[in-house]
């Protein structure tokens, strides 16, 4: 069985926001924010070089917004790697609790 890496928060989040939908750098910022009740922030430094990982990964991809006035803003969309990635996380996360659990 091969070994999966623990994901960040950062990049855990950003996934998580994604797999609501296309969303730009300043909306899934906000909207890990508001999940996460306030305990974890992302900057627009940790979001970009993030998010540039992760498009290098092949786990999101970048888009263009067509709403009128915002063609030149960029969106973030989730790939299906993206989405394998996050399910991985997430029963990675569901084993830890559960052998928390147990204790």
């Amino acid at each position: 069985m091969k070994k999966i890496e623990p994901m960040s928060e950062s990049y855990y989040y950003i996934l998580l926001c994604l797999a609501k939908g296309a969303n730009h750098g300043y909306g899934i910022m906000q909207m890990t924010e508001k999940l996460s009740k306030g305990d974890v922030t992302i900057g627009s430094g940790t979001m970009y070089g993030a998010t540039g990982n992760m498009i290098k990964k092949g786990w999101i991809r970048e888009i263009m917004s067509d709403e009128p006035g915002l063609e030149r803003r960029r969106l973030y969309q989730l790939t299906d790697a993206g989405r394998e990635a996050l399910r991985a996380e997430i029963q990675r996360l569901q084993r830890m609790l559960a052998n928390a659990e147990e204790v």
